[in-house]
């Protein structure tokens, strides 16, 4: 069986040799790029408030961006952790700050969705710069290889004959989506909220709970047998297993669909939130370098949105989230 932990101990033993290789390279490999990004320059340094705890993968995705921003044009960037309550801790710090391309933010969309929608946080999506996304959420529902269960009908046929489900969650937003999937296939599953990514899959691979929700934690897991996506929770398949069955197939009308992305405060300048952007993505996209290396270990893959997609999803992920409470509710 493998743990989540042992996942988060690559990924910082993987950081803090690609930095060391990053110093290297920042005097010779990108050092004939120059200081510019499409004619872009930030008056200082720019300071990236991270919304995830030091040393685990998301934090570590964050600095080895940060690294090779630095790297490919000369930039500055002091990373620092900005976490806690969901994502909604950054958005707080960084709303006020300048937006001048001096201060951005590394978060996931849901922290400006579900989380600023059911706190009543006194901003929406508008209220912030979208810059690019890295990569999404590979949201399945994971079990242990040990449960027997290949799919979603075999979880289904366990709980209709009696077997109860102890179903992990890590954010109020899924515990709404495991409610409603087992009110849609006429089971009561047992929903457990547990504190973040890492405890789903502790106690999933502990034998504490029967499935739960992981955003992509679970690839190493997957790939040695271990662990087994039932379904996808996403609105497309997902990368590393794209048979697995998507949960909209029986019943759930909303996804689970979700990026890292950073962000800035309102009223970024376009020719810095456009340059801004197309570093990130090219950095995100290139797996020849160790952010873009990272994140297709983790993820299968870049996907990058900017601009007005980016803007669009966000503006229908918070309008989305307001229905599924009342969905919830009702």
């Amino acid at each position: 069986m493998i743990a989540h932990h042992r996942w988060e101990d690559d990924m910082q033993s993987f950081y803090k040799g690609a930095i060391a290789a990053l110093l290297v390279a920042a005097s010779t490999t990108f050092g004939s790029e120059g200081a510019q990004a499409q004619g872009w320059m930030p008056s200082g340094p720019i300071t990236l408030k991270i919304a995830f705890a030091a040393g685990g993968g998301a934090d570590t995705q964050a600095r080895l961006i940060a690294a090779e921003l630095e790297s490919r044009y000369g930039w500055t960037i002091i990373p620092e952790q900005a976490a806690g309550r969901g994502g909604l801790s950054l958005l707080a710090d960084i709303r006020d700050d300048p937006a001048d391309g001096t201060v951005i933010g590394m978060t996931v969309t849901d922290s400006l969705g579900y989380s600023s929608r059911a706190s009543e946080a006194p901003w929406t999506p508008a209220d912030f710069t979208p810059i690019a996304t890295t990569a999404s959420f590979q949201m399945g529902l994971v079990a242990s290889a040990g449960s027997g269960w290949a799919s979603f009908p075999d979880l289904l046929d366990a709980a209709r004959g009696g077997q109860v489900i102890r179903f992990g969650v890590m954010s109020a937003k899924l515990a709404d989506q495991a409610y409603l999937l087992g009110e849609a296939n006429d089971v009561a599953f047992n929903i457990v909220e547990l504190n973040g990514g890492a405890a789903v899959m502790n106690g999933i691979t502990a034998g504490d709970i029967d499935v739960g929700f992981v955003a992509g934690a679970q690839s190493r897991g997957v790939a040695s047998g271990d662990l087994v996506n039932l379904a996808s929770a996403l609105s497309a398949p997902l990368t590393q297993t794209p048979d697995a069955p998507l949960l909209s197939e029986f019943g759930l009308p909303f996804d689970s669909d979700g990026y890292f992305v950073f962000i800035a405060p309102a009223g970024l300048p376009e020719e810095a939130r456009t340059a801004l952007a197309e570093a990130i993505s090219a950095i995100a996209s290139d797996p020849s370098n160790p952010a873009g290396e990272a994140i297709q270990r983790a993820f299968g893959e870049a996907s990058t949105l900017s601009g007005a997609a980016l803007t669009d999803f966000l503006t229908r992920q918070y309008d989305d989230a307001g229905a599924l409470m009342d969905a919830a509710s009702n």
